[in-house]
């Protein structure tokens, strides 16, 4: 919901730049779609001042190619591990474990490991998050509130719902969903903006036996690209790209059920690294390259060489893990957990078939030299069958007896299916199944609810990179959002508002006494909370609501007693509460404050005009009579409708009526 109406355009990392190496100048580049990449650190010493003047040429090139086939072969287990758990979700495990070697044996796919997986992806996107950004100081408070408006309008801008759905399929299946957040200044008719994408592991190359993505030293996103497409947005390679140099690496590839041809294919790959300035500030810098030629590098542009691609010095991947491991930024995921239960599951029903299908079909025994007609015998429409020479027929021929199957079998399939119930956290309750005995609405919520909790902890690990994501965003905004650009949000009141906002808002800022200068940098916290919430936590959430009403807790007069109650419980939406709460209490306190006044000058009229208006104002204001008190809940008879103000000013046209009419009777001017 988001509509950008004006701002100048930002410089663009991948225009045309004088290159100082042996190739000469590099023409203009089109906005490239793909994702970008960068080098992490240079493997041979380099001193920051060098920045300005190094040129990233063939010769880093081919160094930058020696160091990402030694990435891929530090890789290379994590790499078949995932296209085996991609056949695995997609049913075709039997090409990983083995086909029979008897033909005519079933292979049954039965889906326990697909539905454990798809029912972990159905809760992750019941909890879809949203974000709030928090200020770290008081001057900061205005800018936070815009953040928080607007990065759920850049999420959308970038159908990040999709890609968050992506993300947790890719998450469940391999163990690592990554996030790339980038600047595509192709965006908005050439204003730019952000971009956030899924990327998949096979395309990533890091140093192997690291944990933390940002300690790698170098870092690599390779793509497969049409060679016409490349030369056609790259003419510098026509004369300089050939076949045999066009693929840098040889790519992982999935099962596809199409014939899939790489022949035409080349290899785009983007290159991240990281340099120090004199200062110690982490410098990130980007090259992408084809072939052993540069297309662009971040380090031969004059406005990008001193301060970076990116001025936050993050490489622009988020890496979300499920199950992690000591020696890998990546991790393993359900499928890696419960393929052994659905190894024996299948090959259970594959005996258990076997055994049915042959039992229900007879075959019998035939001897050579029987004198039995074996085509009239198999032909049941025949009512004859003939034989021939003496003895009995069923010498010649009889059936095949077929032994039942064990049911111990039966039964260690049975538990082979509640192991992976056990193991994926997937049981019948969090499908919203019951047991018997258990038909109360609350039991049943309850126990959703604990069911749930290995679902409840992959979410917030996923929130988590979700911050960080938002994070990413924020520097991105910082840095390119040059000029003022306008966004369509929700108001607080669900109308539409309009909000203008800037990167110079929190760009850094100069500040001093006059005496001493000093750089302020406005930074933010970013709390991950869920936009929808689970269908479980909600039934939980209103139950709860319900007994505290009928406890009493929205009673006004109980304000200071629920509180007290209140510190000692922890739930969703809690401080919201206690601030309703308070807010009841310190106006009925105000209305204790003022009821003696007004049931005086009801009285006051009573008195005066002989009238019985101060047992309905009473009434109105909730009074119990007998003790003169205010009951703080409903009075024991229905209140009528008119307010308080209402029968003040009857009281006050009646009382001025009677005395204007009183003075016409004695004769007195009024």
């Amino acid at each position: 919901m988001q509509n950008m109406l004006f701002g100048k355009r930002a410089k663009r990392p991948e225009e045309a730049v004088e290159n100082e190496g042996r190739e000469g100048r590099v023409p203009p580049v089109k906005p490239e779609s793909s994702l970008p990449g960068t080098m992490q650190g240079y493997s041979m010493p380099m001193d920051a001042v060098e920045i300005a003047v190094q040129v990233i040429g063939p010769e880093q090139v081919a160094e930058a190619e020696a160091i990402l086939k030694k990435y891929k072969d530090g890789k290379a287990q994590l790499e078949q591990r995932i296209v085996e758990n991609e056949k695995w979700f997609r049913m075709r495990h039997w090409d990983v474990i083995g086909h029979s070697k008897n033909p005519g044996d079933p292979e049954p796919k039965s889906g326990w490991l697909f539905n454990s997986i798809a029912n972990k992806h159905a809760d992750a996107m019941d909890n879809y998050p949203t974000v709030a950004v928090l200020p770290r100081e008081e001057a900061d408070r205005r800018d936070a509130e815009s953040l928080s408006s607007i990065l759920p309008t850049v999420f959308e801008q970038c159908e990040y719902e999709q890609v968050y759905d992506r993300l947790w399929w890719y998450k469940l299946k391999s163990g690592t969903g990554v996030t790339g957040v980038f600047w595509d200044s192709s965006k908005l008719n050439g204003l730019g903006n952000i971009d956030i994408r899924t990327v998949d592991l096979l395309n990533l190359f890091w140093e192997p036996g690291i944990t933390d993505i940002q300690q790698s030293r170098h870092l690599f996103h390779v793509e497969l690209r049409d060679q016409e497409e490349i030369q056609e947005r790259y003419p510098q390679l026509k004369d300089k790209m050939s076949l045999s140099g066009a693929k840098t690496v040889t790519m992982a590839q999935y099962a596809h059920d199409d014939n899939l041809d790489t022949s035409d294919k080349c290899t785009v790959v983007d290159w991240y690294y990281k340099l120090k300035s004199p200062e110690g500030k982490t410098i990130l810098h980007y090259c992408k390259f084809c072939a052993g030629q540069v297309l662009y590098a971040s380090q031969n542009d004059p406005a990008y060489a001193e301060s970076g691609f990116y001025d936050h010095g993050r490489y622009p991947f988020e890496f979300d893990t499920l199950f992690p491991m000591e020696d890998s930024p990546a991790g393993f995921g359900y499928v890696d957990v419960c393929k052994s239960p659905q190894i024996y599951i299948d090959k259970l029903d594959q005996a258990l078939l076997k055994n049915t299908v042959v039992g229900a079909r007879p075959r019998f025994w035939v001897k050579g030299d029987g004198s039995v007609n074996e085509k009239e015998y198999a032909d049941i429409s025949k009512d004859f069958v003939h034989f021939t020479g003496s003895g009995r027929p069923e010498e010649s021929i009889f059936p095949v007896q077929v032994p039942m199957l064990n049911t111990v079998a039966v039964t260690m399939r049975g538990l082979k299916v509640d192991e992976l119930k056990e193991v994926s956290g997937n049981r019948d309750f969090s499908q919203g199944g019951t047991a018997a005995g258990v038909t109360a609405a609350s039991a049943i919520a309850a126990l959703q609810e604990a069911g749930s909790k290995l679902s409840r902890d992959m979410i917030k690990a996923s929130y988590r990179a979700h911050a960080q994501v938002g994070y990413l965003c924020i520097e991105l905004i910082r840095q390119f959002y040059t000029e003022p650009r306008m966004f369509r949000i929700m108001g607080q009141k669900g109308g539409v508002e309009f909000v203008e906002f800037s990167g110079q808002q929190i760009a850094p800022k100069q500040t001093g006494d006059g005496f001493m200068e000093a750089t302020r940098m406005p930074y933010f916290d970013i709390k991950v909370v869920a936009q929808k919430a689970s269908p479980f936590s909600t039934v939980a959430q209103n139950e709860r609501a319900k007994e505290l009403y009928q406890l009493g807790f929205f009673r006004p007069d109980n304000a200071d007693q629920s509180l007290m109650a209140l510190e000692m419980m922890q739930f969703e939406g809690i401080d919201t509460l206690k601030q309703k709460i308070a807010q009841n209490g310190t106006l009925f306190q105000k209305m204790q404050q003022l009821t003696p006044l007004v049931l005086a000058m009801a009285q006051q009229l009573d008195a005066l005009q002989g009238t019985q208006y101060t047992p309905q104002v009473a009434q109105i204001l909730g009074m119990n009579m007998g003790a003169g008190m205010p009951m703080g809940g409903r009075p024991a008879q229905e209140v009528q409708t008119n307010s308080l103000g209402d029968t003040l000013n009857g009281a006050r046209k009646t009382t001025a009526g009677e005395a204007r009419k009183q003075a016409a009777q004695n004769g007195t001017p009024r």
